[in-house]
């Protein structure tokens, strides 16, 4: 308890619905998932699941200040720990509904709330939108995942923190404009190079540059979508239906707002991105989206057959509270605004912490306030009882 609550480690294990599965399924269709139980002394009837779609959690100031609150918190991991390579968003919903599963039938709790934090915002809306009224049986790849039979447990309520809109829109508007060449990525257009020496404009930048820029950001996103979908007909019609291929998207850091503060316009500092600076993780190992198959380029990636967009899953019967952070630079206040917006109904608050970076990184006080709106608002709305 030297952390002000008890970290518990959970492990967790449910048989795959019959389908396609892929090698994070575990053995023969069974699927095993860990987490951390942050447990305050205090009992309460309500617990925040915190699950991002690969990320691991457990760490992580938010979730960790929420506990030491008093506030109950489960960090949750899906079966893609730290590697979204292969990552079905359709197979984590199924994740997630085991933990909401476990949290009320084996742990206790009578109130689940998602904790939607960065990537896991979209995740909640898609999950609760499922587990309210499910209507999707097959991945975009076509591939057997019958959300309409899993019987997913809806949540009691959602929390949208430093949250973005979809994977697949984040990585569209982060796509490098200029690769012309999926299979040469050094064969780019120095028109749209935003790295080029010289560059081939410098901010702020003319709003109908940023216009071509994002259109033809969306195209990439869409040449891509097309290949995943030629090549996964190709190897289904010649290797079988299990068949997959593995690529790599080179030049993914590449959005003008880490150098344009001027765009979607916040407080963040310029040159920089969540990951440090953008010019050199554009073609790093570690960039967003670098590895990707045929499969989960469609499922999470896609900018027209992702099903895990925000933007479309706002259509929920739960409160929401929707918190952006003033000087992020991932998520973004035209995110933030647009996932209040998707939400269809009244019940909703939408709240901002001045100066608060993507993490709270060496930023006690703004970790702070961002502690204390979220407790508040569980509290007003009776979350947390004994």
């Amino acid at each position: 308890m030297s952390e002000g609550f008890e970290r518990v480690p959970l492990v967790i294990a449910y048989r795959e619905p019959v389908g396609v599965r892929d090698t994070y399924g575990g053995i023969e269709g069974q699927v095993v998932l860990q987490a951390h139980l942050l447990k305050p002394a205090a009992p309460s009837d309500t617990l925040v699941i915190f699950m991002h779609p690969m990320g691991i959690m457990h760490y992580l100031p938010l979730p960790r200040a929420m506990a030491a609150g008093g506030v109950h918190c489960l960090s949750a991991v899906s079966r893609y720990p730290n590697n979204d390579s292969a990552l079905i968003m359709e197979k984590v919903a199924l994740d997630l509904g085991a933990w909401v599963r476990h949290a009320r039938e084996k742990l206790g709790y009578a109130k689940v709330v998602l904790g939607g934090w960065s990537g896991g915002g979209s995740l909640a809306l898609f999950y609760q939108s499922q587990a309210e009224r499910p209507t999707i049986t097959h991945t975009p790849a076509g591939d057997p995942c019958d959300l309409t039979a899993a019987g997913l447990v809806p949540a009691d309520a959602v929390m949208l923190l430093a949250a973005h809109i979809s994977r697949a829109t984040t990585l569209t508007e982060w796509l490098d404009p200029s690769v012309v060449d999926e299979r040469d990525p050094d064969a780019r257009d120095p028109a749209w190079d935003l790295y080029a020496d010289p560059p081939p404009a410098t901010p702020p930048y003319p709003a109908d540059w940023v216009a071509e820029f994002r259109a033809r950001q969306v195209a990439r996103n869409r040449r891509i979508t097309d290949f995943a979908l030629e090549t996964l007909d190709r190897l289904r019609r010649t290797q079988g239906p299990h068949a997959e291929r593995a690529f790599v998207v080179h030049g993914t850091m590449a959005d003008p707002r880490w150098l344009d503060p001027t765009i979607d316009p916040n407080d963040r500092v310029p040159g920089r991105c969540y990951l440090g600076d953008p010019r050199l993780i554009n073609d790093s190992p570690g960039g967003l989206g670098r590895y990707a198959t045929t499969r989960s380029w469609l499922s999470q990636w896609s900018y027209d057959k992702s099903n895990a967009d925000g933007a479309k899953c706002g259509d929920i019967g739960v409160p929401v509270l929707v918190v952006g952070n003033a000087a992020d630079d991932a998520c973004t206040p035209s995110h933030t605004q647009r996932l209040f917006d998707a939400v269809r109904h009244a019940d909703k608050e939408l709240r901002s912490i001045a100066g608060a970076t993507h993490y709270y990184a060496g930023q006690p006080a703004q970790l702070a306030e961002a502690q204390a709106l979220v407790g508040g608002w569980l509290a007003r709305k009776g979350f947390g009882s004994a």
